[in-house]
């Protein structure tokens, strides 16, 4: 029965979590799923959707999908997970931020993607000429990462053209 060893690694993943900065642990909710394809034993492959919000500039939630492998490596948490995911960050309250503790560049989420050394993760990009955060997402991997990568942007000056 594979329970003990799925609460033995969940109870690890925890701990490493807790040597995590916090910025890194982005508070996230699970939105919703579909199944891609049926796994006779263990869970369904699924494409799965979260949301964070920006830890630093209150207003902005970031909307992720990507693949979910099932199946008994899945289960057990074994599985390499494709490097393909997808970002959309919006406008979901009055954007305030305090331009000091706002980098440059800097990544605000990051997800393990294999029980070793791949990871997802999304980059909030400062372009301050243009009033505008830009988020990108991508996979690392120890030795190889990947080029695939979803871009999205978030405008939150004032624009031209009144009166």
């Amino acid at each position: 029965m594979f329970f003990p060893k799925r609460v033995a690694f969940t109870s690890l993943i925890a701990m490493f979590a807790l040597l995590l900065p916090p910025a890194l642990l982005a508070q996230d909710a699970h939105i919703g799923s579909v199944r891609t394809e049926f796994k006779l034993l263990g869970p369904n492959n699924t494409i799965e959707v979260e949301r964070f919000d920006d830890p630093k500039v209150q207003g902005i939630s970031c909307y992720l999908s990507y693949s979910q492998i099932g199946g008994i490596t899945g289960a057990v948490g074994l599985a390499e997970e494709a490097s393909e995911a997808s970002v959309a960050c919006r406008q979901t309250g009055e954007i305030v931020f305090d331009p000091a503790e706002v980098e440059e560049q800097e990544v605000i989420f990051t997800q393990r993607r294999s029980a070793l050394f791949k990871n997802m993760r999304v980059v909030r990009m400062h372009d301050t000429e243009t009033q505008t955060f830009v988020y990108l997402t991508y996979s690392t991997k120890l030795v190889d990462g990947s080029p695939k990568n979803a871009i999205t942007a978030v405008h939150y000056g004032e624009l031209g053209g009144g009166q």
